[in-house]
């Protein structure tokens, strides 16, 4: 039976109504994730639970949610709000246009696969997961339902910068970090050394200014310890999963436990899956969309790793995705650290 427009924006409004719940019980900014009119908000969501592509969004949304009710200290009310969120994803993940619609399986090679797994993380050891992945490969997807089925926190880049403006951990110096993700895209087109070269668009006082705010640092290498510096203090109180933001070797740096996994697929099944969740995306764009996008994360990670962005010695764990699927390789991961 196909789900009408009414049902899709009692699913908004149910959305909204937990994270006022959520609000209600920490007392805390950090536990709104809607703070604008409640009209506006649901009518926002319904675009983006209609349209596949803002599937993403939702995601982001939904695990911030999530995240701050695990923190709520009342037992049965964390229990309440918890069965909520996940009667609320699983009425998400049915859409025709969800985050988790389509898959990335290649059944040929499924087949010879087998699960060989070990134990890694002690009891006294927070459960941190620091993922990589290619674009198209499901690896976003697979991120999220790990943290889901594992109940920890999960953390992509818009809940990350989020989380930054939230705890106003960078202050003044980014108050535009609602345009970071565009910001890094925009900078990572250019070399790593352009990256940093003076931006001549600027005035010569507001350059001093800018100099003056990041402490000699570029915007991008301010961000990037910021984040470096937030994750250390998460990984001192919490389990998580972390998409990207060079995660893994932050952990390796600060000599704290943690998985690292990198998530692809063969590039034909990569161009078909962007296809598929990117409407209107012919073949062409995508072949060329997938190889900008690889370009711009080795760009990124290469910089500031001093490591090989993909390579199978920098990781743990390098999945092929085409070989188990998103979920075949949620039952790999878990597994691995034996919490199936």
């Amino acid at each position: 039976m196909p789900i009408q427009m009414q049902d899709i924006k009692e699913m908004a409004e149910h959305i909204y109504d937990l994270d006022a719940e959520v609000y209600c019980h920490l007392g805390s900014s950090l536990g709104r994730v809607f703070n604008r009119d409640r009209d506006r908000c649901v009518k926002e969501l319904v675009e983006l639970l209609t349209t596949r592509p803002h599937g993403d969004l939702v995601r982001s949304e939904l695990a911030l949610i999530a995240n701050m009710a695990r923190t709520i200290e009342d037992k049965e009310e964390r229990k309440l709000c918890m069965s909520e969120y996940n009667r609320i994803l699983n009425a998400v993940m049915s859409l025709p246009t969800s985050f988790a619609s389509g898959d990335v399986i290649d059944p040929k090679t499924a087949r010879l696969n087998e699960f060989n797994l070990q134990n890694r993380f002690s009891d006294e050891d927070h459960l941190i997961i620091c993922i990589s992945w290619t674009y198209g490969s499901g690896g976003i997807d697979v991120g999220f339902k790990l943290a889901d089925r594992l109940k920890i926190n999960y953390y992509d880049e818009q809940i990350f910068t989020a989380v930054l403006k939230r705890l106003d951990a960078e202050k003044d110096s980014l108050r535009d970090t609602a345009g970071y993700t565009q910001h890094v895209k925009d900078e990572m087109d250019q070399s790593p050394a352009k990256a940093f070269l003076p931006d001549t668009r600027k005035s010569f006082g507001e350059r001093i200014r800018e100099f003056s705010r990041y402490h000699g640092l570029s915007k991008r290498d301010a961000v990037f310890f910021n984040q470096s510096d937030l994750l250390c203090e998460m990984a001192k109180k919490e389990d998580f999963i972390v998409m990207g933001r060079c995660g893994d070797r932050v952990m390796t740096n600060n000599g704290i436990p943690h998985i690292s996994i990198y998530i692809t697929a063969p590039f034909k099944q990569r161009v078909h899956r962007a296809i598929e969740v990117n409407e209107g995306l012919t073949e062409k764009k995508a072949h060329a969309l997938l190889k900008k996008l690889d370009r711009q994360h080795a760009s990124y990670y290469n910089f500031y790793t001093g490591r090989s962005w993909g390579h199978a010695n920098n990781y743990d764990l390098c999945i092929n995705t085409a070989s188990y699927g998103i979920d075949g390789t949620v039952e790999f991961i878990l597994r691995m650290i034996n919490r199936e």
